[in-house]
């Protein structure tokens, strides 16, 4: 009888000890799960400031602005347009 109280004992302890241990588990990665789902806010909202972002870049006033300043260019008028005439696309002799 003594042999199997120990037994049983040693069954419920060995039980506890990994219900302990499955809670620590469970608590654990519902923190990690809590984490990421706390990254994934930040990162979607930092994709959208970019997007915001990019497209203020991309206006085409803004891009007149740098090519006038930076690259120093001009808007096409008919007083500076150079025509080119392509002699063997339209079969004429040079």
């Amino acid at each position: 009888m003594l042999r199997l109280n120990l037994l049983l004992l040693l069954a419920v302890m060995a039980s506890a000890i990994f219900l302990v241990h499955t809670q620590y588990e469970s608590r654990r990665l519902f923190t990690e799960l809590d984490r990421a789902v706390a990254e994934s806010r930040r990162l979607a909202t930092e994709q959208q400031r970019l997007q915001v972002e990019k497209r203020a870049q991309a206006t085409p006033q803004r891009i007149e602005v740098l090519a006038r300043e930076r690259l120093q260019m001009k808007a096409s008028t008919p007083a500076i347009a150079q025509y080119v005439n392509d002699d063997a696309r339209t079969g004429a002799a040079p």
